[in-house]
């Protein structure tokens, strides 16, 4: 670890400290515990799936795969840190980095699982339905505390945005990787093993199922499955693939045209990109995030039109919904710890701000501010089930263009920015394929 990430990340303490300390006053409590989590079996089995540290734990301890550990906190004292550490030789037990960080904390290695003590008004938040806290004289998760400190987490520190800085630096080795692997005519499972490779990291450790679709599965938004078999034609891929570090998720999204594409695919490919710029370069202070949202569509349509796949006016594209159907999800997200970060759906004030009914899957739907970390992904994609309700009516939309593209699936650009006073911070290189 670097002494400047150290520095960063000691302020970033400081300040949790502080904002905690001031949280807990206006609560009216004497103390909070927060619990990591612990994964669950599948039923019936005794194998658990992978698992991922509670947020507001990670925020303050940059360990990404803690179970049955504490963080308690009370006004201007130490931290103490409750870390599960059994003597164990099934597993490698739990161990500290040599890390200037762990100074911080008043650390406590415990073999046996514990509830810590909590005195006077107290406050229990995390996953703990199948814990023992009944006994305990704490409220759990109350609702206007959480929604504070998830409030806290969608304005990133110094030292946040430098993790989620390196996280999408790791991650474009790997999506250099993945293409790398599509040039040589790989199949979706040696895609995937080619950029956990170049990603360095094992697939348990992913923030979120990576996405490898060739061909048509580039249409399917969250497609799940890896096939072995590479196709026998490649049309197109997808790739949707991030990183953690320190717990900071990079979230990055490419997609190229394979070499049995049609041109107009690569062409779409290319106008994808160019308005993924155009929609970056708008990510500053006071955007309003469903106006921006709105843009993508009016650019969207002017994508149709000008590659002839609607022959109508972009502002008819949208109007008759044209364009929902060919990018049925939001222009973006908070990220963070988590890959769709807290309180996108909220006002500073904790009320909820949900998605427009036109626009039912925007995840975030606040005004943009200063340290906030969002992601900007426009799309295009060619989706039988979204499309055909339109052939219904008597829209001017190019079916012979249409239904030559339908094999490539889709489109997807990602990248990831920091908001600044001085305008966007593309935290993804930009040296990352185009």
């Amino acid at each position: 670890m670097s002494t400047q990430l150290y520095r960063l990340q000691q302020e970033h303490l400081i300040h949790l400290q502080r904002d905690y300390a001031a949280l807990l006053e206006e609560h009216h409590l004497d103390s909070l515990a927060i619990y990591s989590g612990h994964a669950n079996a599948y039923f019936a089995d005794d194998q658990a799936p992978a698992f991922q540290t509670y947020g507001h734990f990670m925020h303050w301890v940059p360990l990404a795969d803690v179970q049955h550990s504490w963080l308690v906190i009370r006004p201007h004292q130490r931290p103490q840190l409750y870390l599960y550490a059994p003597a164990d030789f099934w597993h490698l037990p739990t161990r500290l980095p040599e890390e200037p960080w762990v100074d911080e904390f008043d650390i406590r290695l415990c073999s046996d699982k514990v509830t810590p003590a909590l005195e006077g008004n107290a406050a229990i938040i995390g996953d703990v339905a199948q814990l023992p806290t009944s006994s305990l004289n704490a409220q759990l998760n109350p609702t206007a505390l959480i929604n504070r400190l998830d409030e806290r987490r969608i304005i990133k520190s110094a030292y946040e945005i430098a993790c989620l800085r390196e996280a999408n630096r790791i991650a474009v080795a790997g999506h250099e990787a993945a293409q790398a692997a599509f040039l040589g005519a790989s199949g979706e499972l040696d895609i995937q093993l080619a950029y956990l490779a170049g990603s360095r990291q094992r697939e348990s450790a992913v923030p979120y199922q990576n996405i490898m679709g060739l061909n048509d599965h580039a249409g399917v938004l969250h497609y799940q499955h890896y096939d072995t078999t590479p196709p026998r034609q490649r049309f197109s891929l997808l790739v949707d693939a991030g990183r953690r570090f320190r717990g900071y998720c990079a979230d990055i999204t490419r997609t190229y045209a394979g070499p049995d594409a049609p041109a107009l695919f690569g062409e779409l490919v290319g106008a994808l990109h160019g308005l993924k710029d155009e929609l970056v370069k708008e990510v500053t202070t006071g955007t309003d995030f469903i106006a921006l949202h709105e843009q993508m569509h009016q650019r969207l349509g002017n994508i149709l039109v000008a590659h002839d796949l609607f022959r109508g006016s972009s502002e008819q594209a949208v109007a008759e919904g044209v364009t929902r159907a060919f990018c049925p999800h939001g222009l973006g997200h908070s990220l963070g710890l988590q890959v769709h970060d807290v309180a996108g759906l909220r006002h500073p004030d904790g009320t909820p701000a949900p998605a427009p009914s036109k626009h039912p899957a925007l995840r975030l739907t606040r005004r943009l501010e200063q340290g906030m970390v969002v992601t900007i992904e426009p799309g295009l994609y060619f989706i039988p089930m979204l499309l055909a309700p339109l052939r219904q009516h008597s829209l001017p939309i190019n079916w012979t263009l249409v239904d030559h593209c339908l094999p490539c699936g889709g489109i997807r650009i990602e990248d990831n920015i920091a908001v600044t006073d001085q305008g966007p911070d593309n935290l993804t290189p930009l040296t990352i394929f185009k």
